[in-house]
């Protein structure tokens, strides 16, 4: 883990709601954790990850509640997510909800290890965090799957129950508000902290799915990534396609030019990254188009100018490697 690693604010701003309840003093806490109250206001703000870790730490001993993560779960408004906690409720189905998750996991906390796996009979979400020198306090977990099952609830009218849960943390004392509030079968001392999700009801449509506002806050999103991710390369690059792409197809020299870098230094730190050029220009047209296509007022052509293809057939036909299907039968679809 390095020293530079962070944690959204919201984070510590959840907790100082949750510790009120308790009647704890908030500005202790803060202070003793070694934290500044007086800047988590700020959408923007981010702090480092082992002092959080304190954090959390200090809120289980002086609230004397070893499922505190549970109650700061409670408390948690999709605001708290920045442009993540929107786009969650506003995406098409649970599923895309959870992909995007897993795709910008980053803005939560550097250190987040979060992962989507999908088998015959269920779709297993799995929550833990990269290897750290810092001791993990159970309840950072316990509030982060509470708070995904919420967001799950939230949009979908609180109808929404996962299947079960397991968890690595050994059973607390307080194991029946586990249960109540995941509403499911909960193991603890498992090898995994994960939710398990009937895949059929990940893929019902959201009553709330607004593909114009999902698409507004990915931009919101990867434009807050590429201002603090500095480490990662590929989250700046997709925020200069999308600006760019309704000019032209940009080329690796001009985004290259726009981060005031060599063009190889950009193949070198994407390479570094698993990724290329390529294949960012291709994945990002790829989320845009889906979205665009399902906005029934946008035309073929409008798309195909947005998405810097110079002509709707090569838009067509990019599309159809895509999805398998054309942008009209995806449309009828949808």
């Amino acid at each position: 883990m390095s020293e530079d690693d962070t944690t959204i604010g919201a984070a510590a701003s959840l907790i100082g709601c949750t510790l009120r309840d308790y009647g704890v003093s908030v500005a202790d806490v803060f202070r003793d954790a070694g934290l500044a109250p007086d800047t988590v206001s700020s959408p923007d703000v981010r702090y480092p990850y082992a002092r959080m870790q304190v954090m959390w730490k200090l809120a289980v001993e002086r609230t004397g509640d070893p499922c505190f993560g549970l109650a700061v779960a409670e408390h948690f408004k999709p605001q708290a997510f920045h442009g993540l906690g929107f786009m969650w409720l506003s995406s098409d189905t649970l599923f895309d909800a959870l992909q995007r998750l897993v795709k910008y996991q980053r803005m939560i906390s550097t250190v987040a290890d979060i992962t989507l796996e999908e088998t015959g009979d269920s779709v297993r979400l799995n929550v833990d965090i990269h290897r750290s020198s810092v001791d993990i306090e159970y309840a950072s977990l316990d509030a982060a799957v509470g708070v995904f099952v919420n967001l799950c609830r939230m949009a979908t009218c609180e109808t929404f129950n996962p299947v079960r849960l397991t968890m690595k943390r050994p059973r607390p004392d307080c194991s029946d508000r586990f249960e109540a509030l995941f509403r499911s079968p909960v193991e603890f001392g498992a090898d995994s902290n994960a939710l398990y999700f009937d895949p059929v009801a990940l893929r019902e449509p959201l009553p709330g799915a607004n593909p114009e506002l999902a698409r507004a806050n990915d931009q919101v999103v990867i434009d807050y990534l590429g201002r603090f991710d500095r480490e990662h390369l590929s989250m700046q690059v997709r925020s200069r396609l999308i600006e760019l792409l309704p000019g032209g197809q940009p080329a690796q020299k001009d985004i290259a030019s726009s981060l005031n870098i060599s063009v190889r230094n950009l193949q070198r730190r994407l390479h570094a990254e698993g990724v290329s050029f390529k294949h960012l220009l291709d994945e990002t047209r790829k989320d845009l188009a889906t979205q665009y296509i399902q906005d029934s007022h946008r035309r073929i052509g409008e798309i195909t100018y947005l998405l810097g293809f110079s002509e709707p057939s090569n838009f067509t036909r990019a599309f159809r490697r895509w999805t398998g299907v054309s942008p009209n039968e995806f449309r009828q679809r949808a």
